[in-house]
């Protein structure tokens, strides 16, 4: 039987960069796959939302051209066109994770794992034994047990992806970041979309001063959005709650995941709660067997599956990595304007914390583009340390990487507020908001 020094289970951004950072480490190495590389992030989540809402985004900038002068009479949406085209870069991405692990001599199997306790992993027919193994086997759309569930017909995240007409009409239950994204996707493409979140606000897990800007934005996209209810029952056509009944023509559950536990239950792993448990280096109750990604604890992000999966091939190289430092996480958030944060909130900092925000306006190249709704915000201590920073506006999700490179490198707000940024740039408003935190901000009263 033939033995691995390592080998993985699920190529998704966990797994597969896992397996290719181990391999080019110069380990021999076994990656696993019941379906297909990528994973839910490429193949029914990350990558095909965020091609759907760059789609909705050029929509709304050919749209905003009429205000500039640049008339546009109609727009024409072939949406079988456009999800011809998610399609074609969702391949082509698959096609390069597929030659990065063939490039690498990584031995492929496809279908499903059984592991044991002793390491040794069946794959259908084939069989093999491993010096160490790493569970990166993901999670599934969880659809909530309302009652009368059975009688609706419902997409999942896993299902939506597939469509191919643009939907008249699309009700959404949930109001977290999926949910809202999905909002954002369709509504600026004609579909009356409307939200349905039982709770009193949405994007609870994000920066709380960005949720006002985005509500505003559904609103002024006709995006409908109904909160603080209970859910009642679901039928064929309409969502019963304590508020009214709301009909829908398609209904979309993103009402979050849950992790694909199956192999650590099989094994009796230690569990906290629904999660796999495991130690600061990812390895689980069972010495030589380590699980990362949505599995564990920690935030459920695709670059967080792929920093766990080379922190623990690291550890079992005997590199003894530090340990991942959640503050050190960015979390994004794609909607128009875009949400990007790490670190600590406003709420969650000390007390004698100083926190900045500047907003867009004011900044030149924000003017001239049209995109000022947002703004940069820093949470810091008296003395310049970064506890934690957020950037709402178009391209947060880039610009949120400098006030992250300060953190992670030891540098502080001074050092940002030092950086010469080129002009006009929208990026220079980090030294500008770095500089507010020592109240001698350039562009603000």
């Amino acid at each position: 039987m033939e033995n691995f020094d390592l080998a993985v289970i699920g190529a998704g951004p966990g797994g597969y960069v896992a397996a290719i950072h181990a391999a080019k480490s110069g380990l021999k190495v076994a990656l696993v796959e019941k379906d297909k590389v990528g994973g839910a992030c490429y193949n029914v989540g990350c990558i095909p939302s965020k091609i759907m809402l760059e789609h909705s985004k050029l929509v709304q900038e050919i749209r905003r051209g009429t205000d500039w002068g640049v008339t546009v009479p109609t727009i024409n949406i072939d949406f079988p066109k456009l999800m011809q085209r998610k399609d074609k870069v969702v391949a082509e991405l698959l096609s390069n994770i597929e030659t990065f692990i063939d490039s690498a001599q990584i031995t492929m199997f496809r279908g499903k794992a059984i592991v044991t306790a002793e390491r040794k992993v069946i794959v259908g027919d084939e069989a093999f034994t491993a010096n160490n193994v790493i569970l990166a086997t993901g999670s599934r759309p969880f659809v909530p047990p309302f009652k009368g569930i059975e009688t609706a017909n419902y997409y999942t995240t896993d299902t939506f992806f597939s469509i191919q007409e643009l939907p008249k009409q699309l009700t959404i239950i949930g109001g977290g970041v999926i949910a809202i994204e999905m909002a954002f996707a369709l509504g600026p493409m004609g579909t009356k979309v409307t939200v349905l979140n039982h709770s009193k606000d949405i994007l609870q897990t994000e920066e709380p001063d960005a949720r006002p800007i985005i509500k505003h934005k559904m609103s002024e996209l006709d995006i409908e959005l109904i909160t603080d209810f209970t859910f009642e029952e679901i039928h064929a056509d309409y969502v019963q709650t304590s508020i009214g009944n709301f009909t829908y023509e398609n209904l979309l559950f993103a009402t979050g995941r849950r992790p694909n536990t199956e192999i650590a239950e099989a094994l009796e792993m230690q569990m906290d709660g629904r999660l796999i448990k495991v130690n600061n280096h990812y390895e689980t109750s069972i010495p030589g067997i380590f699980a990362i990604g949505d599995l564990v604890g920690g935030f459920q992000l695709a670059h967080s599956a792929s920093a766990e999966g080379v922190h623990a091939v690291d550890f079992i190289l005997g590199k003894h990595p530090k340990v991942i430092n959640q503050q050190e996480i960015p979390r994004c958030v794609y909607t128009h304007p875009e949400i990007a944060t790490f670190g600590m909130l406003e709420h969650e900092a000390p007390a004698d914390s100083i926190v900045t925000k500047m907003y867009l306006p004011t900044n030149p190249k924000a003017l001239l583009e049209g995109n000022i709704q947002g703004f940069m915000k820093f949470v810091a201590s008296p003395e310049g340390d970064i506890y934690g920073a957020c950037v709402v506006g178009d391209g947060a999700t880039e610009m949120i990487n400098s006030m992250l490179a300060a953190k992670v490198l030891g540098g502080s707000v001074k050092d940002l507020a030092r950086m010469i940024f080129p002009h006009p740039t929208v990026s220079e408003h980090v030294g500008d908001a770095a500089r507010s935190v020592f109240g001698k901000a350039i562009h603000a009263k």
